[in-house]
């Protein structure tokens, strides 16, 4: 089953933001995960020395909902506040994030193809034809 998570970008306080939250709607992190812990790759820009330690994801579950958040670095531009929000779309197969993505994409920007990552999933970002930022992926193997 297809789900749909808010996604939010932060220009380096994510950290401080989500735990904010966390005090706030209580739960752990499933995942925080920082841009120096990244390995090489060269479809990704390199991080600079002070971008290594931002956020480059963080989950928490809130009810049946996941807020997820990340902060910009100068390859991504500044979060623009009010516009920082993505909207993730975790699928059920790789032919459904396919289908998915490709219909979002079509008269947007799919600034990021789908293509599998380190850290697992099949995932690609685009902008709709509206302005709105999208985030698909599918999890090979999701967690236990």
């Amino acid at each position: 089953m297809t789900q749909v998570n808010p996604y939010l970008i932060f220009n380096g306080n994510c950290e401080e933001a989500f735990l904010f939250y966390q005090s706030v709607f209580g739960g752990e992190f499933p995942y925080l995960g920082r841009f120096k812990d990244m390995p090489a790759d060269d479809n990704c820009p390199p991080i600079s020395e002070d971008e290594a330690n931002r956020i480059m994801h963080v989950s928490l579950p809130i009810g049946n909902t996941v807020i997820m958040g990340s902060d910009s670095t100068s390859a991504s531009g500044d979060a623009i506040i009010g516009t920082n929000i993505s909207v993730s779309v975790n699928t059920s197969s790789k032919a459904e994030a396919d289908s998915i993505y490709n219909g979002l994409a079509a008269g947007g920007n799919a600034f990021m193809p789908m293509t599998q990552t380190f850290w697992g999933a099949y995932f690609g970002m685009l902008k709709d034809k509206f302005g709105i930022n999208w985030m698909v992926n599918f999890d090979e193997n999701p967690p236990a």
